[in-house]
């Protein structure tokens, strides 16, 4: 399988997303700092995921998820936006995915 998927950093207020076979380890990749483009915001936290079967879907989809468009339906339609906005306010975290 390939996977998509959206992080989001407690800390920073942000979120990234990218692509991997390997979910756990890629997450685990981007919390040891092993990522150079999200190494100064960890932690980061797993909000979403997509499973793919074949590769050029998923790499599309990811594509898609950096265009402007991607993201307003990633923020509207894939992440719980109601906890990102209690998160901002409280300082409380992302739920558990």
């Amino acid at each position: 399988m390939f996977y998509v998927y959206i992080l989001y950093s407690p800390r920073e207020k942000l979120f990234y997303n990218g692509y991997t076979e390997n979910l756990k380890s890629r997450l685990e990749l981007h919390n040891q700092g092993l990522v150079t483009a999200t190494k100064p915001y960890r932690p980061w936290r797993l909000v979403c995921y997509t499973a793919f079967e074949d590769m050029k879907l998923a790499k599309d989809f990811e594509k898609f998820l950096k265009t402007g468009s991607g993201k307003a339906f990633a923020y509207k339609r894939l992440v719980d936006s109601v906890a990102l906005k209690k998160d901002r306010i409280h300082g409380s975290g992302v739920p558990k995915p």
